[in-house]
């Protein structure tokens, strides 16, 4: 036979089959609609250009009027899952169809030089490790409907000529033929789903009876829209109250969809075209759903767009299933069906799973990932990478050096290195030895040596979408990547994705939340003379909810400290917040001079304001260094240990009353006296109680940890000379440091390392320190005006003792006013005291309860204008209640710094005031 006979008889053979396609068309009818439809029309495509798969696009106008994959036949997934999206505007056979509504021929070694790679789809993203046959084509016919192009058609084939002028015509007409038949139906009939990817998915479980389907009449010209009885009961609004405004539907768009929702519906009105989408709706009793929404365009005489109709579905449960069946494809359905032949990696797959969903932290989805990633495909190393700003910073790894990731550490995402690029393109690169990396990369030529790898494998990871990180796994030998390898690897990307992005949620809140209760913590206890102190604060197990437990040491006046330790009950921001308010109160009250008992009565009012859901324990204590003596009122709150100077261990046996918020005043307060040297430990109930340990054998525990601490390195040994050296004749002092290691040993011993506790613990270590006896000076005055000229007296002669004279002149001032109020306006017995420590205090006591008030003197007023010289005078000064009157003092520091009294001359004239006054004497 000859050539063109053979050529003859094959032309008319495609001719008798291109005929024959055409009846079948024709005798399919309106029997096929919409899914079902499609697949036929893609069957009959692929079959007539004996193709190895093809799809069908349709416009998408909830997506920015792109094209949508809705049917695929014998393509891979991974392919199709590339082309689920197309820009309408991209160069690719598909859109290059629906825009020039003509056939287009494709072959795929040409997508890269149109701006996309083979398997590219219109948002940059690879079908990842799937590759043609060399000399594969794509081609591409449009739907044409009523209104113009609705979709794309699109074949692949290995036939190196283009189809003859038959097969092309057959092609056209099954283009038409499809695209008319799908705009016959403005709305999907019954049991219709909107891709076959949905159906897929769903199957039978996302049918639902359409029975109820709304319906929308818009008038565009006045914006008047009318709704049946379905579509108000879908948006939840009240045929009574609904006003007929098209705004009044606006405002139930979800405000995230509404752009482009108005966006589609313009389109359609300009156009002519169906209006068709689907977006979500917030009802106004709060709930929310999807819809579905169908309609086409009706215009007036003058060809303007007149009025709007169509219909309105509830597609809320075809969501929600898709949604989560899709989830467990992509989590677990995956990998598994990879893995099924092979029982050992099935198993291992299922144990990584388990290890990332009980992964919290990155760290702990990086070591999950390396445990075991590693022994399934016996891979040498690992590298977990977390993208922050514009670089890759490395978060986790396994069988690589700290100095080779310090190299590549903070990585820019814009680099070319292969984990940059893979990240950067989202596709997974797989590289079988260093000669091909090198021949790839030779600008990094030198990175697999330094590494100490011969293969790897690059995947981006990717969360709802986004690039958040990259993982690379590496072998110490050459490594062909089987089909299955690449398939396991990259379904195993998505398991680490989104544990990855889920741990980095984790650390992002649980890294505010301890930044949150280090600011309403101390940052640092005061450095005082009468305490040493040193505290520890230990958040319960790995919980991002901060604590409400909270402690405090507040200086006095006459050097006497103010310790507070308290507990909010519960976890969470709340209750962060009441420990903030409880604490700030607690430094105003204490500035207020208010003994324990009454300011915690304050605080039980602040607790029982906030409502009947906060309650909280609190432990204030007052130390007096010139006493000894140690004032104290709880709230509910376990009682401080004390640990005395012989190493005897014992608890405060106060009443604990009931806590804040649920207390009644009056507090009970006990009074005791602590020999020098004792140490107080305060703590919340976290440290010594929980569901396994009863909250007395915790103090118990305590209490013998104590005296073991105790027993073997005495509190009492110094840790070095006072800190101030300028005093003469003053006992050691004890470091901060010591105690800081008696709160690591403490904590260590009742909270062992590893141990999950499920209540924050608090723990505050006081060593008292007494004042000595040489640095206390007392006397008493008359009451009348002598006593002024008497205190002077005995200010001058301390003072000179003390070494202090600098101070005379000041000290003698301060005290000659003070004495004077005293004489003129309160009540004896008077009593002077001067205090040494880091600062010189001098205090006047009287039998009177009224407070001095400083006033604003005028030009005239003959007095007033003490207090205001006293303030000038003293760095600080307050008063205070005592059992038998009250107490008014003044603070100056060792070395005189004030303006006030810069010459000798100037505190003469001062005093020739105060000598000239009948109140002073």
């Amino acid at each position: 036979m000859s050539g063109r006979h053979a050529h003859r008889l094959r032309t008319t053979w495609a001719d008798r089959v291109c005929e024959e396609r055409r009846r079948l068309l024709t005798a399919v009818g309106d029997e096929l609609w919409g899914i079902e439809l499609l697949r036929f029309t893609v069957q009959q495509a692929v079959a007539e250009l004996a193709g190895l798969g093809g799809m069908v696009h349709l416009c998408g106008p909830g997506y920015g009027g792109g094209l949508r994959l809705v049917v695929t036949n014998g393509l891979p997934l991974t392919f199709a899952q590339a082309w689920e999206r197309i820009d309408r505007n991209a160069p690719v056979a598909p859109a290059r169809a629906l825009r020039d509504a003509a056939f287009v021929w494709m072959p795929l070694a040409d997508f890269a030089a149109g701006g996309c790679e083979p398997g590219t789809a219109a948002n940059g993203q690879r079908n990842g490790f799937w590759s043609w046959p060399a000399g594969t084509v794509m081609a591409a016919v449009p739907l044409i409907g009523a209104a113009g192009p609705v979709g794309a058609l699109s074949i692949m084939t290995l036939c190196p000529h283009e189809p003859s002028a038959g097969r092309r015509s057959f092609l056209d007409l099954l283009g038409r033929w499809a695209g008319e038949h799908l705009s016959r139906y403005p709305a999907p009939p019954p049991d219709s789903f909107l891709t076959e990817r949905q159906e897929q998915l769903t199957g039978a479980r996302l049918r639902q009876d359409l029975q109820g389907v709304g319906t929308w009449d818009w008038d565009i010209r006045t914006g008047q829209i009318m709704w049946n009885e379905a579509t108000l009961t879908t948006f939840g609004v009240d045929p009574d109250t609904f006003d007929g405004r098209i705004e009044t539907w606006t405002s139930l768009v979800h405000p995230e969809d509404l752009p482009w929702v108005l966006t589609d519906i313009d389109e359609a009105m300009q156009t002519g075209g169906m209006y068709g989408t689907e977006y979500r709706i917030c009802r106004p009793d709060g709930t929310s759903g999807w819809v579905r929404a169908r309609g086409r365009s009706m215009f007036d005489e003058n060809g303007q767009p007149a009025r709007m109709v169509g219909t309105l579905m509830d597609i809320t449960e075809i969501h929600d299933a898709i949604e989560t069946v899709t989830e467990r494809r992509v989590c677990a359905a995956e990998p598994a069906t990879v893995a099924r032949g092979d029982p050992e990696r099935a198993t291992g797959i299922g144990q990584l799973s388990r290890a990332l969903a009980e992964a919290i932290t990155v760290q702990d989805v990086a070591d999950a990932s390396a445990e075991h990633i590693l022994p399934l495909f016996g891979a040498a190393g690992l590298i977990v990478a977390l993208v922050e700003g514009d670089h890759l910073r490395p978060v986790g790894f396994s069988g690589y050096t700290k100095e080779f990731i310090d190299r590549i550490a903070r990585m820019p995402t814009s680099g070319k290195l292969t984990i940059a690029q893979s990240l950067r393109e989202r596709i997974p690169m797989f590289i079988s030895s260093a000669e091909e990396y090198i021949e790839r990369y030779p600008m990094a030529a030198d990175l697999p040596a330094a590494g100490g790898k011969q293969a790897w494998a690059f995947l981006p990871l990717i969360a709802s979408g986004r690039p958040v990180g990259s993982c690379v796994v590496s072998f110490a030998e050459p490594h062909k990547f089987t089909g299955e390898e690449r398939t396991l690897l990259t379904a195993l990307s998505g398991l680490v994705a989104q544990a990855l992005e889920r741990a980095r949620l984790y650390d992002r809140e649980h890294m505010r939340a301890q930044e949150m209760q280090r600011e309403l913590l101390p940052r640092e206890l005061p450095s005082l003379p009468a305490v040493t102190a040193a505290a520890h604060y230990l958040p319960a197990g790995k919980d991002m909810e901060v604590g409400g437990d909270w402690y405090d040491v507040i200086p006095l006046s006459a050097d006497r400290v103010a310790i507070v330790i308290g507990d909010v009950m519960g976890h969470g921001v709340a209750e962060a917040v009441t420990m903030g308010r409880l604490r700030t109160a607690v430094r105003t009250l204490a500035d207020l001079e208010l003994p324990p008992d009454e300011l915690l009565s304050h605080l039980n009012d602040l607790v029982s304001d906030l409502g009947d859901d906060f309650y909280a324990t609190c432990l204030y204590l007052v130390y007096d260094p010139t006493t000894h003596a140690c004032e104290l009122t709880r709230a509910g709150h376990p009682p401080p240990a004390v640990l005395h100077p012989d190493g005897t261990v014992h608890f405060l046996d106060a009443d604990p009353n009931s806590p804040l918020g649920a207390a009644a005043p009056p507090f009970d307060t006990v009074e005791l006296e602590l020999p020098e040297g004792s140490l107080l430990v305060l703590y919340t109930d976290g440290l010594v109680e929980s569901s396994t340990l009863d909250i007395d054998q915790g103090m118990a525990n305590l209490a013998a940890a104590l005296g073991n601490l105790a027993s073997e390195a005495p509190p009492t040994t110094p840790c070095g000379p006072r800190e101030h050296a300028a005093l003469p004749g003053t006992t050691g002092n004890h470091c901060a440091t010591c105690l800081e290691a008696l709160c690591d040993s403490l904590t260590t011993t009742l909270l062992p390392t590893g141990q999950v506790t499920a209540d924050d613990a608090a723990l505050l270590i006081v060593r008292t320190h007494a004042l000595p006896a040489t640095d206390m000076a007392s006397w008493p005055l008359p009451d009348d005006p002598r006593a002024a000229g008497q205190a002077r007296e005995y200010i001058r002669a301390q003072l000179s003792t003390w070494h202090l004279d600098a101070l005379s002149m000041t000290t003698e001032l301060l005290a000659s006013e003070l004495v004077g109020n005293v004489v003129r306006h309160a009540k004896g017995p008077i009593r002077l005291r001067l205090l040494r420590s880091n600062m010189l205090t001098c205090e006047v006591s009287d039998g009177s309860l009224t407070t001095p008030r400083p006033r604003r003197a005028t030009a005239t007023d003959e007095g007033g204008r003490g207090l205001q010289l006293i303030s000038a005078i003293a760095q600080r000064w307050g008063t205070r209640y005592t059992a038998n009157g009250k107490c008014v003092w003044t603070e100056q520091p060792l070395t005189p710094t004030f303006p006030a009294l810069l010459t000798e001359q100037r505190s003469m004239e001062l005093y020739d005031l105060l000598d000239d006054s009948p109140s002073t004497g």
